[in-house]
């Protein structure tokens, strides 16, 4: 009821009368996770009441009279609280699936979303096409890991680097390379950008920061991404394109003779990327790739000898 979501914004740290059953658990707190503005309510209740419990959420499904005890009433409450303030869901499980592996995340990195398997979808392409033995690729702003990491379980020929400005991301990027059993092939630098990579490489990847900082200051994105993601790997500067040109830059003076560079980018910034990539590589072809929602989110560049 709105009484009992007004009544816990007010009283963060009361405990409610959370109901002492799975059914009747989890039909209160879709329903608070709704009127929060939760996209997924229902969804969200059962991925947080399964990790107290530790099941699986077919479980709530099975047994929906089943007890709950005080204890797991209160660490249910615990994250629920959490979700309430729109912290994203990968934040309070620790966790979040990327291209098949499971990845471990904390609020020092960046929320893998779907859209980025596209880049590694096409960074696999690239590669297959090209005659590489051994190729070097290059994952700039590595963040959890996620793309490096992807690349590492699908190329193993490959030398991959992963490279971010924050320590405690690599920290993060390091632990997934080691639970994905790629560690070994993985290389972690911290510096910014690609500036202390030498060259020749055969690909360079990143998602970086592209969000327009406008649009970061005037509440135009949600609060799970405003509120709780790190606004380092977010923030592109006034047009949203500012890392992306000292990107290219920076490629242009590491990429082989054949080399291709994949970069994620906003869905409004296609032509202004291409046109950026074509000033930068001016004998390469230069495409803008959409994602499955029909919406620019690639910059692709590949050399041609």
């Amino acid at each position: 009821p709105p009484s009992v979501f007004v009544w816990m914004m007010n009283n963060p740290d009361s405990v409610p009368d959370i109901p002492p059953a799975v059914q009747p658990a989890l039909t209160l707190a879709a329903s608070l996770l709704a009127q929060a503005g939760s996209d997924t309510p229902r969804l969200d209740a059962e991925l947080l009441l399964a990790h107290v419990l530790r099941k699986e959420r077919t479980w709530l499904y099975t047994y929906p009279t089943a007890p709950l005890t005080g204890r797991q009433r209160a660490g249910f409450l615990r994250l629920l609280r959490r979700r309430l303030r729109r912290e994203p869901m990968a934040y309070i499980l620790h966790r979040r699936e990327f291209f098949g592996l499971t990845l471990r995340l904390n609020r020092r990195v960046l929320v893998p979303r779907p859209e980025t398997e596209l880049l590694v979808e096409t960074a696999l392409e690239i590669a297959g096409k090209r005659a590489w033995l051994s190729p070097r690729v290059v994952d700039v702003g590595t963040g959890s890991g996620c793309i490096a990491v992807a690349l590492a379980t699908r190329l193993p020929g490959a030398r991959l680097a992963a490279v971010d400005r924050s320590a405690a991301a690599l920290k993060v990027a390091r632990y997934n390379a080691a639970a994905c059993g790629a560690v070994d092939r993985v290389h972690f630098w911290q510096g910014h950008l690609a500036q202390a990579l030498t060259g020749p490489v055969d690909m360079l990847v990143s998602n970086p920061p592209y969000v327009a900082r406008p649009a970061l200051e005037e509440g135009n994105l949600s609060p799970e991404v405003t509120r709780h993601e790190p606004r380092l790997a977010l923030d592109g500067g006034p047009d949203g394109l500012e890392v992306i040109r000292e990107l290219l830059a920076q490629a242009r003076r590491l990429l082989g003779a054949d080399g291709a560079v994949v970069v994620e980018i906003g869905a409004d910034q296609g032509e202004a990327a291409r046109q950026l990539g074509q000033a930068a590589f001016p004998q390469a072809v230069v495409e803008i790739r959409r994602d499955l929602a029909g919406l620019d989110r690639l910059l692709v560049i590949q050399q041609v000898k």
